[in-house]
Order: C-alpha cells, then structure tokens, then sequence
C-alpha cells in the first residue's frame, strides 16, 4: 500500500511538473514565435524517445512523421532515410531537424546537397547509410518501412545493436524471420509489428500467452479480386490489378494484395514473430477491413482488434507501446459500419496462400527465394513484361527449382536472393519460343 501511495504522489509530480513545462513552451512561442532554444530545456528534463525511420518518404514512413509530431516532444526524429526521394526527403528534414539523413541511390547524393542548402545535417550515401543509422548509439527505435529486401542488413544490425524494432515492411522477418528474431533475444533487443495485421495480433494476445493461444487469425480484405475463379483472373489488367477497393498503397504493394501475396508474406512474418506453429496460423477474407485480426484462445475466447483501415493506430502503437496515449487515428464508428463479414480464401485461385504454408514449413533460404522471385515478377508484370497470372508462375517455378538450404546465412540468403531474380528475369527474357511461363 505504501508503494502504491509513493507511486501515484510520484507519478502527480511528474503530470505537474509536465504540465508546467507544456505551458512555459506554449508561452515562450507567443512571445519569441519560436521555441528551437528552449527545447534543448524540454530535452534536459525529459529523456525523449529518438526515432530513425528507414524508408520515411513512402506512406509509412509519412505518416510516422505525423504521429510523432502529434505525440509531442517526448518522440523526437533522429535520422530519415529515403532511395531517390531527396526533394521529399530534404523537406522532411527542414521540418523534423533530424541529426542524419541517408540516402541509398548514391547518385542522388548532389541533389540532396542542393535541396538541404546550409541545413545542419550530417548527410550519409549508400544502402550502408541505412546501417550507420541503425548502429548509433543515440537511436532507440528504429522503425523500418524500406520496400524490398534492401533494408535487411540495417535491420539485422539494429536487432544484434538490442534496438526496438518497429518493423513495418515484411521482407525482414519474411526472407530472415530466423535470424532476426534470434539476434534479437540474444541481445535484447524488441521486435515491434507496424502493419495492421500483426499489431492487432500482437495486442489480441497481451489478453494471455503464447501457451494459451489455440489460433490466430489473420484477416485479409480479398484485394479487388475477392470472389474471382482461376478463369476470371487470367486475362486480369494492370489498371484492374491497382484497384484496391480499401487501401491506397503503393503499386507494388498493390499487386500483391491482388495475387493475396501480402497475406502469404503475413503467414511467413507471423511464424517468426509470435513464435507460432504454421498449423496454428489461419486467414479469413474480411471485406470491410475492420477486424485486422484475431487470436483464439484455447477456453475458446476469441480476442479482436477493431478500427478504421489507418496506419497511424499500428505506427504508433509500435512506438509508445507499453504505453497507450491519445493520437491521430479515424475512431471506429460501428453503427455507421453495419455488417462485417467472413469467408474462407480461395486457394486454388490464390495459391501464393499453399504456396506460403508450405515455404513457412521450411527452415533456410526458400522465403528468401519465395520474396526475390515475388519481387522481380511484380516488376515484370508491373513493366507489361508478363501477364498477371505468370507472377505466381515463376514464384512456383523458382521455389521448385532452388536448392534447398537449411540454417541459411544472410550471405547465404542474399545469393539466394540474387539467384531467383536473375532466374525469373533468364526465365521471362528468353526467345520468343521460348518464353510461355510453365
């Protein structure tokens, strides 16, 4: 009781005293219309968070900057990272001031001189940037939002550094969920979900233990093929394949919401993250996208995360979490919703789904073989270089043909990444004759 009684005096001290702070800032902006000088005050008094988001130019990377300008000066930017976007990436920094900004296209170096002008900002070239970033010292959450496997050693970095991670792409704990999620235990080090699936997991299970978990459920909102037979998607368009009837994501993205890709990843990524037997792990299509996921309990309790389709709930989940704290994010009106329906996936006009129970069974380098070739096949197709069909075609061609490897290296993951993308590109770019995808 005592405890108790020291705890809750503690914690009005310290609501008081931030409030007189919140207050001494808001008057010092009124009379110098500027408060730069005296964050460094706030800064003293308060240890905030310092933030490195890797991939800020994309939309998870846009709108962690607006959660983190609206949860106040205890979250503070650290580094940006962007691949090409300077101008982008340059206007996020005169905003955000952070200490380091990257970019990965080196060639870009000179332009993002030009658009930073005399900002006082170290500057770093290179998917080695990336890493810099991740390894310093003042960083405590790194949150990593790069598309595609590029972004992968940073991560791994991060991770072996003891960081918390804020993962939000799913290329890391899909191509190299073994390792990470094993360096991360060796040192400390917290692995977060971004993306709305795996948050709402993540939270459905504060509700008991691994132990107690009969299931998860993931959901999926069908993508603009919900309903489609394997007849109705071979002549689908590139136009048809971007309509998204819920979420406004990248073309990439996109496309694999279409072929349910996404979802398979999801299967992988949920393996790694929550410890789970494949066997335990389900998908449900789920149109309305409010349900983003369930866990089954084995009393049969069945514990759900409900709101709007917005990132900015799981971004900052990820980072207050323990903590939850008033934000941004669109309030769930369930009145206004209506009906929420379910429905088993078809996977026969679907198979990335059989495709991801069976890579999510192997150990070692098949999901960096199951990624690569996704990824170059997207592009192609993407390209007008194949048809919408052939994608999961040369995912399944590649998966049969690689060697397998158990206890996969990152060396070794990175070549067998590199060998299904040249496969896929050998394999589309032959002769005429030659090049029906089989």
């Amino acid at each position: 009781m005592f405890l108790c009684i020291v705890f809750e005096q503690a914690s009005i001290l310290v609501l008081t005293v931030w409030w007189c702070l919140s207050y001494y800032r808001c008057l010092l902006e009124t009379i110098n219309g500027s408060i730069t000088e005296n964050d460094k005050l706030l800064e003293l008094i308060f240890v905030a968070k310092q933030i490195a988001i890797l991939g800020s130019t994309g939309s998870i990377g846009r709108n962690a900057l607006r959660v983190i300008d609206a949860l106040g000066p205890e979250y503070q930017v650290f580094a940006l990272s962007a691949h090409s976007n300077v101008e982008l990436l340059a206007e996020q920094a005169r905003r955000h001031k952070p200490r380091f900004v990257a970019v990965t296209n080196s060639e870009y170096i000179a332009q993002l001189r030009e658009f930073l002008g005399g900002l006082d900002v170290e500057i770093l070239a290179g998917p080695e940037g990336l890493t810099e970033i991740a390894e310093l010292e003042e960083v405590d959450i790194v949150l990593t939002a790069v598309v595609g496997a590029a972004g992968l050693p940073a991560v791994l970095a991060a991770a072996k550094c003891g960081k918390q991670l804020a993962i939000a792409n799913k290329e890391p704990l899909v191509v190299a969920g073994q390792l990470l999620v094993s360096e991360a235990k060796k040192n400390g080090g917290t692995i977060l979900p971004v993306d709305s699936e795996h948050s709402a997991i993540f939270q459905a299970m504060q509700s008991g233990t691994r132990e107690e978990v009969n299931k998860i459920i993931l959901t999926a909102s069908g993508g603009p093929f919900r309903g489609a037979t394997v007849e109705d998607i071979r002549n689908v368009t590139l136009e048809q394949a971007l309509a998204h009837p819920v979420w406004n994501m990248g073309p990439k993205i996109t496309v694999d919401s279409a072929t349910m890709m996404n979802k398979a990843f999801e299967i992988i990524e949920a393996r790694w993250l929550f410890d789970m037997p494949v066997d335990k792990i389900e998908v449900l299509i789920h149109p309305e996208s409010i349900v983003h996921s369930l866990v089954e309990f084995v009393d049969g309790s069945v514990i759900a995360q409900l709101g709007e389709p917005d990132m900015c709930l799981p971004i900052q989940y990820a980072l207050t979490y323990p903590q939850r704290v008033a934000g941004i994010s669109r309030r769930l009106r369930l009145e206004q919703i209506g009906n929420l329906t379910f429905e088993k996936p078809d996977f026969q006009t679907f198979r990335s789904l059989p495709l991801a129970y069976e890579v999510a069974r192997t150990d070692g380098a098949a999901a960096a073989v199951f990624n690569a070739a996704n990824e170059a096949a997207v592009e192609e197709f993407l390209a007008g270089g194949i048809e919408f069909v052939n994608i999961i075609e040369l995912i399944e061609h590649c998966l049969d043909k690689h060697n397998v490897i158990t206890s996969a290296s990152l060396e070794e993951l990175f070549e067998a990444d590199a060998w299904a993308r040249e496969e896929v590109r050998i394999k589309v770019h032959r002769s005429p004759t030659e090049k029906q995808v089989s």
